[in-house]
């Protein structure tokens, strides 16, 4: 079996493949403090929460943008489960190349979603990654990784203005029953959840022009749209671009860039072979 886990900087998410599918997935929180033996005994007790033993894991693949807890996990891997892993870079062998100014600069989740979304579709792809920033990254029809936008997260910027807004309470992040919001509460929720939806909706066919304009025999229809990440499920309903989303996004990634390590054929995350 292959652990997964994707170290980010507010959640770290952890699947367990078994080889034809994702047995479970977790969410643990990012504590920078922790130490290999707290994790490791997290690691443990999920994997006997569905009854499996150490002996079982054959592999571990790590991203991570949060560098600490990276070693920690290698850590974990070793002293836990008697294995090496393989932490994702921009060197790995994933399956698209990475051609942005700067590749040893990029996160390497931005890197495992983009293998993953290639690799699902075939072809050109943006992927909408909602976590503590809000990445859009690029891939065009021959698996090249171009780059991407970033921008500040639904949950940095709500914070950032609560913080500086004396009058301005915490709301929940629910969908207001129209855009006017009649009330503060709704005001907030619409300006967060529409505001969100359409920045994407604005940022998407911006990115499918300049796709278009590198590549003349793209066309817009032909550039899959993918959203993942901890809040994709609540702002994708209110956009018109994004057409398919995946929260596990990035752990079907992790595991098509260890299959390619092991030198099999990479299955999705429905254990069907892809191209």
């Amino acid at each position: 079996m292959l652990l997964a886990i994707d170290i980010g900087n507010t959640n770290i998410v952890l699947g367990l493949w078994d080889g034809g599918r994702w047995r479970l997935q977790w969410r643990l929180s990012t504590v920078r403090e922790r130490t290999a033996d707290e994790y490791g005994l997290d690691v443990r007790g999920l994997l006997r929460e569905c009854k499996v033993k150490k002996r079982q894991v054959g592999q571990v693949v790590i991203s991570s943008v949060v560098p600490k807890l990276t070693a920690v996990f290698a850590e974990v891997g070793r002293r836990y489960l008697g294995q090496e892993a393989l932490v994702v870079n921009h060197r790995t062998n994933m399956g698209i190349r990475v051609e942005t100014d700067f590749p040893d600069q990029v996160g390497a989740d931005r890197l495992v979603n983009a293998t993953a979304a290639y690799h699902r579709f075939g072809g050109a792809c943006i992927v909408v990654d909602m976590g503590t920033a809000t990445k859009y990254d690029v891939v065009n029809r021959d698996g090249a990784f171009l780059g991407g936008i970033i921008s500040p997260g639904l949950q940095i910027t709500a914070d950032a203005l609560f913080a500086r807004a004396a009058k301005l309470s915490q709301v929940e992040f629910v969908a207001p029953p129209g855009v006017i919001g009649r009330n503060t509460i709704h005001a907030l929720q619409a300006g967060l959840i529409y505001g969100y939806a359409s920045q994407i909706d604005g940022l998407i066919p911006r990115l499918q022009a300049e796709m278009c304009a590198l590549d003349g025999e793209l066309t817009a229809d032909q550039i899959h749209i993918i959203g993942t990440g901890g809040l994709i499920g609540l702002i994708a309903p209110h956009t018109r671009t994004i057409t398919t989303t995946d929260p596990w996004l990035t752990l079907s990634g992790l595991q098509v860039i260890a299959a390619r390590g092991r030198g099999e054929g990479e299955q999705d995350s429905k254990g069907g072979e892809t191209a």
